[in-house]
């Protein structure tokens, strides 16, 4: 599991990724964390490279996934994801995002480096 704290519009907002966050997501949103941040990556590195613009489906996964990985870190949060992303002035994905992929990925990093030393020990 790990936390991190982004800040957005001036606020410290933590975030948390761990083995939870699929089956929080799956559950808020019914859909695959997975493939949604699949997609938003691909997305997001072609639109850095050719200066375009997200897709409103690809602004709505990182919202959602923002906001399930913000909820994690603090159940406190409002229920809606509205009211949660209402506490916010407007602000760019391109400031946030890549720190949200960074913690999804060194926690995926950190969950095969443990699958890896669990398979040494067990002589596998």
């Amino acid at each position: 599991m790990l936390k991190r704290e982004i800040e957005i519009c001036g606020k410290k907002i933590p975030f948390r990724s761990s083995a939870t966050v699929p089956r929080l997501y799956r559950a808020k949103f019914k859909r695959d964390i997975f493939k949604d941040l699949s997609k938003l990556e691909k997305s997001y590195k072609c639109k850095t490279e050719d200066g375009d613009e997200f897709k409103i489906d690809d602004l709505e996964i990182f919202e959602n996934v923002a906001y399930i990985m913000a909820y994690h870190a603090d159940n406190s949060i409002p229920a809606s994801i509205d009211d949660w992303l209402d506490q916010f002035d407007m602000f760019s994905i391109y400031e946030v995002l890549p720190q949200i992929l960074e913690l999804w990925g060194d926690n995926l990093a950190t969950e095969v480096a443990a699958k890896k030393g669990l398979a040494e020990v067990n002589g596998k």
